[in-house]
């Protein structure tokens, strides 16, 4: 007899049915088709150990289970349900009249016990796309499906559950959520706050800067300035994520396997700082079959580097096309998948081994040449897709201990807000651009008009400071930033002056 099931296999962030067809005949032997892979193959064992548990059995005769599409691999423990249901289907132990109304996936333990899995959203949004009733999954998933609508959600914590309720022995409630009711309601409260630093205001200026137009920065300064410290709150002044963000945004830690049991939906903006010893795979993703790395991750959000120059070259380079692009695509041999990484890259580092180049005052022992050496490590490429510079200096002793009120992050965020509102409005009639710091070079010129007192300071400025000629596109962007905090419709003359003095690095005799 032959039975169907249906499951489904996540490609980047997205997913695709998969149709488990299972027959029992005359024979013997356990047979798996349809490109699984070594994880799927042993569903087997598990699934004889679980069957057995609760009374039922493997049939002793041939057995076929086909995965299709077969021409496409799939992989993961998660179809042992929908494999076990599609045996006893097939063997005639349970009716499978209602199975086909159903998407099913969950890994099975050798009790019979059934354990959470990945990529659950993407599943549960493709289950609704192809017109399922419902979905059968792990009862730990169920908050996470249930944001999407339309889908009955029915969470079990066994096979034994699954199977008394497709022979109607008993009812599950279809768990149910408001998502747009849970999302609005849900407010992000942030641990680290503006209003717990003292000083630094020229560094919180460029913070806002940044958070106002999207764009990537590089704060350089010696150890204990507070570099990391500014960075980490950073996340507490950008706009709060929109709902599509939010569940674009879920859906790549679905995949990655990165929501706990109780979290439905990702409300605050992800803030992704791996340490210097990450892999170029890890950080960009990949795999023999490819998953999300931190920059997909840190997608709609922030990506934090630290001690930048210390991260392999080859780590930082893969970086390039992704700050570019804003998407990471992964090719293998026979499969090639985008992953989307639109997030902000905010890097720190010293100015040079010892750390003290340019401190006010204390020396730097470093060797002649040293120092250069030391900041090529951060290769220029990369340095032409980071808009501002920030040299970050120790906070003075009086400023450290004084009892000032200084602006909290809610009153900054506010700023911002405003500012990406104007954004929004000049870039509605643009699919893929949403903010300053996204607009491509044609883009630049239509709407970074300056006038004629702006050319001649940045041509001086330009010759004087010796800035590079990658510099142009970025400072008349951050200008138009400024001029939007500002709520001025024209780039002033002063607005360029700011941006300029946020490409420290690119200034030929900056570590000469």
């Amino acid at each position: 007899m032959l039975a169907k099931t249906f499951g489904s296999a996540v490609h980047g962030v997205n997913a695709f049915t998969v149709t488990i067809e299972t027959v029992v005949n005359q024979g013997k032997n356990f047979y798996m088709v349809g490109l699984p892979d070594s994880a799927i193959k042993e569903s087997e064992q598990r699934v004889d150990a679980a069957l057995k548990n609760f009374g039922y059995f493997m049939p002793r005769q041939k057995v076929v289970v086909n995965l299709a599409p077969a021409d496409i691999k799939k992989e993961g423990s998660a179809y042992d349900l929908p494999i076990a249901l599609g045996i006893l289907a097939a063997s005639d132990q349970i009716d499978g009249d209602r199975l086909s109304e159903y998407m099913i996936m969950g890994e099975l333990s050798l009790d019979g016990d059934i354990k959470p899995i990945k990529g659950v959203l993407p599943i549960a949004i493709e289950a609704r796309k192809q017109g399922f009733k419902g979905f059968i999954l792990p009862k730990e998933n169920e908050q996470e499906a249930a944001i999407v609508n339309n889908l009955d959600v029915i969470g079990v914590s066994n096979i034994m559950e699954a199977i008394d309720f497709f022979e109607n022995r008993l009812h599950i409630e279809p768990l149910t959520i408001d998502t747009r009711s849970q999302f609005f309601q849900q407010v992000a409260i942030y641990e680290a706050d503006f209003a717990h630093v003292q000083g630094q205001e020229n560094i919180k200026r460029a913070l806002e800067i940044a958070a106002a137009g999207g764009h990537n920065v590089i704060m350089i300064g010696p150890p204990g300035a507070g570099k990391t410290m500014l960075a980490k709150r950073l996340s507490s002044i950008l706009p709060p994520l929109s709902l599509h963000e939010a569940l674009e945004t879920t859906k790549i830690h679905s995949v990655a396997g990165k929501l706990g049991s109780k979290t439905s939906l990702i409300t605050r903006r992800p803030f992704r700082a791996p340490h210097h010893t990450i892999s170029d795979v890890a950080l960009v993703g990949g795999g023999s079959y490819p998953q999300p790395g931190e920059i997909s991750l840190a997608h709609n959000g922030v990506l934090f580097l630290d001690e930048l120059p210390e991260f392999k070259r080859t780590v930082l380079e893969v970086m390039r096309q992704p700050l570019e692009e804003r998407t990471v695509t992964i090719s293998r041999a026979k499969i090639a998948i985008d992953f989307p990484a639109n997030f902000m890259l905010i890097a720190s580092m010293n100015p040079c081994p010892c750390g003290y180049y340019n401190h006010p005052e204390k020396e730097c022992v470093c060797a002649p040449g040293v120092v250069q050496r030391y900041l090529n490590k951060v290769s220029g490429p990369l340095l032409d897709r980071i808009d501002l510079h920030v040299e970050v200096t120790p906070v003075k002793f009086d400023e450290m201990v004084a009892n000032t009120r200084t602006e909290t992050s809610e009153q900054i965020r506010e700023r911002v807000i405003r500012a990406r509102e104007v954004q929004s409005k000049r870039f509605e009639k643009f699919d893929n651009v949403h903010c300053n710091a996204m607009m491509p070079s044609q883009m630049v010129k239509d709407i970074c008009v300056v006038g004629t007192a702006g050319n001649t300071l940045l041509k001086t400025a330009m010759e004087r400071l010796g800035l590079s000629a990658r510099a142009y596109d970025r400072i008349l962007k951050v200008s138009r930033t400024i001029a939007d905090l500002q709520n001025s419709d024209e780039i002033l003359t002063e607005h360029l002056a700011e941006a300029i003095q946020y490409r420290s690095l690119d200034r030929e005799n900056w570590a000469g």
